[in-house]
């Protein structure tokens, strides 16, 4: 569709060129522009075009447009609305999203450009005079409804009007009340406050009492007795009294129609749709029942687009459609997610932003030249932490736990899992992140296994700790940087690991000896960088990275021509931390000699242009609804910090990483739960944007947001040390008397204090990141009395007294409930006292007394515990059970012959 610049009014001139909002309002047939002072102010006796532009770092701009149309709106201006949101789409490159909006029934995207609220006014606009008509200031009764925005509603001044489901604010010469009907959420009533808070600056200029009245409270209170008393006197609220907002019904069917040139609509298909069933030259209309989209084709005309929206207009009058239908316009190529998520199988977006592509080719072109080429840099990947902190790293093996040594904490096997803890200093703490790291060769009862130590673990730390579920090659940027120098070999060394490639007949891989082996080397700096194994073949090899062939008789060096001088520098650092001794030949691609083809098995075909991550959109929030037999999600648009409720649980989807926040009022009892919730949400795919079941999760509490996660909002460190429910912190900032006090935390993931990791030991089994180092937390580990969930998808095994681990099983697994508490983790009995505690496992040679890699902070005089049970059978030529029974001096004379004592 094209229209000549003639045919745009010049109203529009310079429309979308900047970032924000831009506003024009329909006057006698006219469009003017409003000026920013008057945004938010829409009067119910004009039509209005609302223009929100998003620039993006990469990519063309984000253009939506809304035309808004009050309820005492003239025909002819509903008419002409219509046409000039066309029309500005039309000057844009017909690339915008169209959405029509009716006064009270926004949709929740146009109501975020205006937080708190939108309150129309009476009259009309007008852009001659220097005040605004029919701006005159009177009592005014208002309906609340929204948790994150709020729908605004004028309602007769009466005592009928009130309802117990709905917040309400009655506005007077000197007093704005709220009331808050008995069944509306704390959330809802918050959002009132913010609404009173907004009239009295507006419309009070600061200057009045504020009061707040609850529903069924009467007695003894002079702000309550003031209230009825406007209405009356008091008389008690119908209990049956309707809510003044309509509840949409579900329709459950979507149907697609074809559009004719005629405005007629044809059936094309229902419920099952394919995206071939659109074409480019057409307009189609899809109804989904409370929400109606007209699609128009890149190549339908400017008349077949009017026709359609009209067409699509009488479809809603004809077919008796509520007035909160939404109705959107979307243009070919820009089909929003829900729109997608109607069809079986919408292919992803994936082909490149034209500027990364030329980049990347110039490069390329340049460096197959000779020449030394320094691209513009990429997207910023930088990791928003403290990287200057202490690292422990746990190997998972069923129930055991080893701690591994320093020089062995940043190698890794791909058939493993391990529990990687971070510590380093917050503003005013220590701050500790984990991450289950599960190889991406790992068996399920290994991964099973490293999620519940780890839930263990953390709840022994001090704090709330930040935790994380990451499976190997899909790390995020905050991984990479706490280890810094990370290898990782094929093959593992678990016990499960290795059952499975036994009992289904496959070849160990598992690194050592002199196998042939390739790594390829990847990294921003010394202080990142990443050496992982590959299959031996050719096709593993990319013009991008520099790699190393370690082969029984040779060692090669293999340096890609898109490769720069830092991944050159890299690649030969990370040879030296591989093995120092080893001397290898170094090549360029392209001048590879035979005998390198041969070791990989004969050459072929590899990726051959420059590798370069994918745009990254800007991240999107939604808040998470959790019953018994439901999930739902909603989107918050335009987020803030102030949309983190205290009372709900949210997900931010930051494409390569999702974050699951949890609010100290939530109904969230475990990181167990929450990070369920997260692996759900990854599997609804809410965006429809092909996100992967091994995306990266965050686990955060509120009070506790890590820098990587607050850099995504405008962030104020006050706001999250208050105290009390969302509707206590803003009353208390209402009434200027800000709570900035630790949250009082209901912990219930958390059921008691504990302050540490079990073993606590740092000189010995921490590696630093840096020259500066954090506090050790104190070392104590106290009982636990879990508490149980309510919801049955989230069931927790029966708390065991004193035991460290308990074993919270993973999505509910049956097989993990029918475990006996003993088989969680490795729990022995002492001296015989009945009391069972949990020791991790570590190596006789670390254990003995005369060692020369001794652990720190073990109990001396248990050192036997710390055994795994095989290696106890094998020194002690008995079971731990059985040693315990033993008298005492019977079991120091042992262990004094195993150096142990």
């Amino acid at each position: 569709m094209s229209l000549l610049s003639k045919d745009i009014d010049s109203a529009f001139e310079g429309a979308g060129s900047k970032a924000g909002l831009e506003i024009w309002c329909i006057e006698n047939l006219r469009l003017v522009r409003v000026p920013k002072s008057s945004h938010g102010k829409f009067y119910a006796g004009n039509a209005y075009v609302v223009l929100n532009t998003i620039l993006r770092k990469n990519g063309p701009p984000q253009h939506d447009v809304h035309y808004w149309l009050g309820n005492d709106t003239k025909e002819v201006d509903l008419a002409m609305a219509s046409d000039k949101a066309l029309e500005l789409d039309a000057s844009l490159g017909s690339c915008t999203v169209q959405y029509k909006e009716l006064q009270g029934l926004e949709t929740e995207k146009f109501l975020s450009y205006f937080k708190p609220c939108i309150i129309p006014l009476e009259g009309a606009y007008s852009s001659q005079e220097a005040h605004l008509n029919g701006d005159t200031y009177k009592v005014s009764l208002l309906t609340c409804k929204g948790d994150h925005v709020v729908h605004i509603k004028e309602v007769p001044f009466s005592r009928s009007s009130l309802n117990h489901d709905n917040v309400f604010i009655l506005d007077t010469a000197s007093k704005v009340f709220l009331f808050s009907g008995c069944n509306s959420t704390i959330q809802e009533r918050a959002k009132g406050l913010e609404v009173v808070q907004y009239i009295k600056e507006n419309k009070h200029g600061g200057k009045c009492e504020v009061a707040t009245v609850e529903d069924g409270k009467f007695v003894g209170d002079s702000d309550v007795g003031e209230f009825w008393s406007l209405f009356g006197g008091f008389a008690p609220i119908p209990r049956d009294s309707p809510s003044s907002f309509q509840k949409q019904s579900d329709t459950p069917s979507v149907k697609l129609s074809w559009i004719t040139i005629q405005g007629k609509l044809c059936q094309t298909g229902t419920d099952s749709l394919h995206k071939k069933m659109l074409e480019t030259d057409k307009c189609y209309l899809l109804d989904c029942g409370a929400e109606v989209f007209v699609w128009m084709g890149r190549h339908s005309s400017i008349s077949e687009r009017k026709i359609s929206i009209s067409a699509a207009e009488g479809f809603l009058r004809d077919q008796n459609r509520s007035t909160g239908t939404h109705l959107t316009f979307l243009t070919e190529g820009l089909e929003s997610s829900i729109f997608r998520s109607y069809f079986d199988d919408w292919p992803q977006k994936v082909e490149p932003k034209l500027y990364e592509e030329g980049r990347g080719k110039v490069a390329a072109i340049f460096k197959q030249q000779g020449y030394d080429v320094k691209e513009l840099p990429e997207e910023d990947c930088e990791p928003f932490i403290n990287c200057r902190g202490t690292l422990k790293v746990w190997r998972v093996n069923g129930d055991e736990l080893s701690l591994l040594p320093v020089p062995e904490q940043t190698k890794l096997f791909s058939g493993d899992c391990y529990i990687v803890q971070f510590t380093y200093a917050g503003n005013d703490r220590d701050e500790n992140l984990f991450f289950a790291w599960l190889g991406c060769s790992s068996v399920m009862e290994d991964r099973k296994a490293t999620i519940s130590h780890m839930n263990a673990i953390a709840d022994s730390t001090k704090g709330d700790p930040v935790l994380a579920q990451v499976v190997g090659d899909n790390e995020p940027v905050q991984f990479f940087s706490i280890i810094q120098k990370l290898i990782i070999f094929k093959g593992g060394m678990s016990k499960g690991y290795k059952k499975f490639i036994a009992e289904n007949g496959l070849t160990d891989e598992t690194y050592g000896g002199n196998k042939t082996a390739l790594f390829r080397v990847q990294g921003t700096s010394p202080h990142n960088m990443q050496a992982i194994q590959l299959d031996p073949v050719s096709s593993s090899l990319n013009s991008s990275y520099g790699y190393i062939l370690q082969t029984e008789t040779f060692i090669f060096t293999w340096i890609g021509n898109l490769s720069s001088t830092q991944d050159h520098d890299i690649l030969d650092r990370m040879l030296e931390l591989i093995d120092p001794t080893w001397q290898p030949t170094s090549v360029r691609e392209g001048s590879e000699p035979d005998i390198f083809w041969n070791a990989l098995g004969g050459k072929a075909e590899y990726p051959r242009e420059k590798e370069m991550k994918g745009y990254t959109e800007d991240p999107h929030l939604f808040v998470v609804n959790v019953s018994e037999d439901e999930f739902k999600v909603k989107e918050i648009y335009n987020f803030s910090q102030d949309d983190l409720t205290t009372e709900d649980v949210l997900v931010l989807d930051c494409h390569r990483e999702i974050y699951v926040w949890i609010g100290c009022h939530s109904n969230i009892i475990s990181k167990q739960q929450a990070l369920t919730l997260g692996l759900k949400f990854l599997e609804m795919d809410i965006l429809v944007e092909g996100l992967s079941l091994e995306t990266p999760i965050f686990i955060v509490t509120e009070g506790h947001e890590p820098p990587f996660f607050t850099h995504f909002f405008e962030w104020d460190s006050s706001k999250a040390n208050m105290r009390g429910n969302s509707f206590e912190r803003k009353l208390a900032l209402l009434k200027g008397k800000p709570q900035n006090l630790e949250v009082s935390r209901r912990n219930s993931w958390k059921a008691y204090s504990r302050e540490t990791t079990p073993d606590s030991s740092r000189s010995q089994s921490v590696i630093s990141n840096g020259q500066g180092s954090s506090a050790s937390p104190a070392t104590r580990v106290s009982g636990s009395n879990s508490m149980s969930s309510s919801n049955h998808l989230f069931s927790r095994p029966a708390p065991i007294a004193r035991k460290l681990f308990s074993g919270s099983s993973l999505h509910g697994s049956p097989e993990a409930e029918q475990r006996s508490p003993s088989q969680s983790a490795s729990y022995i009995q002492v001296d015989g006292s009945g009391d069972c505690v949990n020791f991790l496992i570590y190596p006789y040679e670390r254990l003995k007394v005369m060692s020369n890699d001794p652990v720190a902070d073990i109990n001396v005089t248990k050192r036997e515990a710390y055994l795994s049970d095989e290696e106890f059978q094998g020194k002690f030529g008995m079971t731990k059970g059985a040693f315990y029974e033993l008298p005492k001096w019977r079991q120091n004379k042992l262990k004094m012959s195993l150096n142990l004592f």
